[in-house]
């Protein structure tokens, strides 16, 4: 067995051998491993490598990222991520998931990472470790990760319509590209750091607004929800299993309300303007990704779907 650089030339065997060992739950789309994998500029190619056998076999790997973007956004640079990490079943038991994690944890030590997350990571696949894989989250309390909490994906069918809500005292409406600038300061101002971020990203792949529902009071934005589909111009984390399902799948959130103005019910409103625009959109189900909020979204029908242990390593 032998670790390689992580690299592109071994695309289509990283993304057979993810679908041969996670596709039940974790169906992967080449194009989705690329944006996630690759193209993001957070990868942290010295802690991210491939495990091939004798025969030039790829029978591991393992990404690891740090926050190595040149944006002014508000992000942890203390922290790195494992974005994911990978063995084939026929080979496990050989200590190369214990060489995989070693290697990636000694780069984002030398990075600077002082505490390092299994997955959360900027364009990440999972919150955290998936509970469907007990094993796995057994594997990794033994290297000294502990569960800090737990996050769910949740899912709502639509079996029935959801009005859109013209009864509010504030107005909500899709983002036009020409708000662009606005929506960006609003975000720098109420949620500065990931969901800034994310909306950067989603202009500079070629956004144009219509993935947005934004909340306005007196012609002003005061929140916003996100919304995806099939269309839009990234993979959004809350549509990446929709090849799981065979109807049009949408996905909800980040969602935000200015501090000033919670409490007036706009939460859940914005979420159920969102809603209504998907289900014009014909989305059959829609799924909110990486949330607390069972209550919350209970509301609208809500249940969980997935669940996640978050794990974090501190500095040794």
């Amino acid at each position: 067995m032998n670790l390689i650089a992580w690299n592109r030339n071994h695309i289509d065997e990283l993304v057979a051998l993810w679908n041969k060992e996670l596709s039940t739950h974790f169906p992967m789309r080449k194009e989705l491993f690329v944006q996630n994998s690759f193209e993001d500029v957070n990868v942290l190619e010295e802690g991210s490598f491939i495990a091939v056998d004798d025969n030039s076999k790829v029978i591991g790997f393992v990404v690891s990222k740090k926050w190595q973007e040149k944006k002014k956004v508000e992000m942890d640079f203390k922290k790195g991520w494992i974005q994911v990490l990978l063995v084939d079943s026929a080979y496990r038991g050989k200590g190369i998931g214990t060489l995989l994690l070693e290697q990636a944890e000694a780069a984002l030590k030398e990075s600077g990472a002082e505490v390092i997350q299994l997955a959360g990571d900027p364009f990440h696949y999972f919150p955290g470790v998936p509970e469907v894989y007990p094993d796995v989250q057994k594997w990794v309390e033994k290297f000294g990760y502990n569960k800090k909490l737990d996050a769910f994906d949740l899912i709502n069918h639509l079996v029935k319509k959801y009005p859109f809500p013209n009864e509010s005292s504030a107005s909500f409406s899709v983002l036009q590209i020409e708000e662009k600038e606005e929506f960006l300061s609003f975000l720098a101002r109420c949620f500065p750091g990931r969901w800034e971020y994310e909306a950067i990203k989603y202009f500079e792949m070629g956004g144009i607004g219509r993935e947005f529902v934004v909340a306005k009071k007196n012609g002003s934005i005061i929140g916003f929800c996100r919304m995806n589909d099939s269309i839009s111009p990234s993979i959004a984390q809350n549509v990446y299993w929709s090849p799981l399902f065979e109807q049009e799948v949408g996905g909800i959130g980040p969602l935000g309300i200015d501090s000033s103005e919670r409490k007036q019910g706009y939460g859940l409103e914005v979420v159920v303007a969102a809603m209504a625009y998907l289900q014009e959109r014909e989305v059959e189900t829609i799924i909110i990704d990486w949330t607390n909020l069972l209550e919350f979204y209970g509301q609208l029908d809500f249940v969980p779907w997935k669940k996640y242990g978050i794990y974090l390593k501190d500095k040794e």
